[in-house]
This record gives structure tokens, C-alpha cells and sequence, in this order.
């Protein structure tokens, strides 16, 4: 089987993991593709028959079956963006901190690796949302769109439609537009309601609204949610899965759900509602411990 890594030295202590992902590939002569970028933490004597070092992260992802992603959600993101046209199946190792997407805890990677190569796992579909600005320019997001305010402490005035009718003149200091992935990103933070992964459906929540019964909502992800900017572009950031778009004209933009997802692996002995309550302590009673 053929794998390809994908880490961010940065940002993550990566050196651990990376090095039981090779020996394991090395022992079970399975080949290891991975950038430029991570030869030099790849041991110098690994690089040969299985170990192979590619110019770019694009090629790596290419000649793949299975992607290791090593990092947290925030890697996850980007991997998901590179393979979003792929349907290449995504293997998440968390050194990062929830890690919802990437739950394979370092200390299982062997075991991981071994089902993957018996073909012993499920994939899990989750869907992009896609953005049309009133510019032209088409955005994907595996998490949520953005629109909040920008160096300012006054508020933001978004005119939000779905279908064709107006929902709301939403006064707050943004506006969530999260797919189910999401749900348990910012949208959680923001008081917005957990979805299950394979529901086609989006959430609006508002962050810190005017008005204390404007209220997260949950519609259908087959029709379009336009989102309109009262303000000019300084007032307003708009961002997806936390990267900051520009945009020259008052802000106009449709989302809806995408024809592209990313499938995460999904191993035999786990599932959402487990990666819930671990990530989430749901049940912990702090008294017992």
C-alpha cells in the first residue's frame, strides 16, 4: 500500500509520530511518500525503496492510497483541501489538542496502520460547503465560512436570505456559516448546536448577538444562503476554515452545500458519538477521580 504524510513541523511536535509512521512502513514494506518539507525530520538512512521525498505536498497526495495526516484539526483542514477533488481516504494522528477530525491518539498508530492495510476500516463522507461571491470567485470550506467584524469595536449589520426570503437583519459582531464538520469548531464555541457529520444540513449562528432571542438556526443544505454586508469592505472580515479572503466590493456571497468531501478514515472501534463524549469528558465525574 502506498501512503503519504502530511505534517506541519511548525506548529506540531511531530518528530515521534513521523518516526513510528516510518518505521512501521519500513518493516512492512509499505511506501511512504512525503515533501520536501519533511526530509529533515525523516531519518537519513530511511530514504530509499519506501521512503520516498517528492518536491511538493500535490505530488505526495498523487501517487497515494491512504493519507496520514500527523497534527491537529487545523492540519486536517488543510489536508482536506488538498484531496477535496480526490476522494483520497484521510487518516488523522492528533498531537494537537480536541482533535475531532484527527482522533488517533500517537500511541495507536501501529495498530491503525495494520487495519488500514487489511482494508479493515469505514470512511467517513464529510461534506464541503461552497461559496459564490457576487466578484466570481468560488471558496470551499470543510468547517465554516466567516463574516465578523474587523478592527473596529462596533458591531456588523449582515442581511441574511435562504431561499429567497429573508431570515434576518443580523446586528452582532458576526455571523457563523458552519457545515456539520464544523458544528464542533467555532460554532460550538459560539453557542451553536453539535450535528452529526453525515446530516445535509448548515447552521447560521450568530456570535454575540444585539438582540438576546436571535437564535442559531439549522436549515437544509440543498438551497442557497445569501449573505449580504450592510458595511463597507473595511468593516467586514470574511474568511474560510479560518483563512481571511479578500473582497473589493460590499460583500455578497451564496453558500451552499458542496459537490466535493473529504472521507476520513473511520476505524472499526470507533465512531462520532465516542469521539464526542472523549473529547467533550461527557459523563466525567471530576468527584470520582
Amino acid at each position: 500500500m502506498k501512503f503519504c504524510v502530511i505534517a506541519n513541523p511548525e506548529k506540531y511536535s511531530i518528530q515521534n509520530p513521523l518516526s513510528r509512521v516510518v518505521k512501521w512502513c519500513l518493516q512492512h514494506k509499505n511506501t511512504l511518500y512525503a515533501s520536501q518539507q519533511l526530509k529533515h525530520y525523516l531519518p537519513a538512512d530511511s530514504l530509499g525503496d519506501y521512503i520516498k521525498i517528492l518536491n511538493e505536498e500535490s505530488e505526495a497526495i498523487q501517487k497515494s492510497d491512504v493519507i496520514i495526516a500527523i497534527g491537529g484539526d487545523g492540519t486536517m483542514l488543510h489536508t482536506a483541501h488538498l484531496v477535496k477533488k480526490r476522494g483520497t481516504p484521510v487518516l488523522g494522528i492528533n498531537t494537537g489538542k480536541l482533535g475531532f477530525m484527527a482522533n488517533i491518539q500517537p500511541e495507536k498508530i501501529e495498530d491503525a496502520l495494520w487495519l488500514i492495510s487489511k482494508k479493515k476500516y469505514k470512511l467517513d463522507k464529510r461534506y464541503m460547503l461552497k461559496a459564490n461571491t457576487s466578484e466570481g470567485r468560488i471558496y470551499y470550506a470543510l468547517n465554516e465560512f466567516l463574516f465578523s467584524k474587523k478592527d473596529s469595536s462596533s458591531m456588523i449589520t449582515l442581511e441574511v436570505h435562504y431561499d429567497g426570503q429573508l431570515i434576518n437583519h443580523y446586528w452582532a459582531d458576526g455571523l457563523i456559516v458552519s457545515s456539520p464538520t464544523g458544528s464542533t469548531a467555532y460554532n460550538l464555541s459560539a453557542g451553536g448546536p453539535i450535528v452529526q457529520p453525515s446530516t445535509p444540513v448548515l447552521v447560521v449562528t450568530p456570535i454575540n448577538p444585539h438582540t438576546l432571542t436571535t437564535r442559531p438556526l439549522v436549515l437544509p443544505s440543498d438551497k442557497i444562503l445569501t449573505v449580504k454586508g450592510s458595511e463597507t469592505t473595511e468593516k467586514i472580515l470574511f474568511s474560510y476554515d479560518g483563512i481571511i479572503l479578500p473582497h473589493n466590493s460590499k460583500l455578497d456571497v451564496e453558500i451552499i452545500q458542496s459537490e466535493f468531501s473529504v472521507n476520513l478514515v473511520q476505524l472499526p472501534d470507533q465512531n462520532y458519538f465516542e469521539t464526542l463524549r472523549n473529547k467533550l469528558m461527557w459523563g466525567l465525574d471530576k468527584r470520582k477521580q
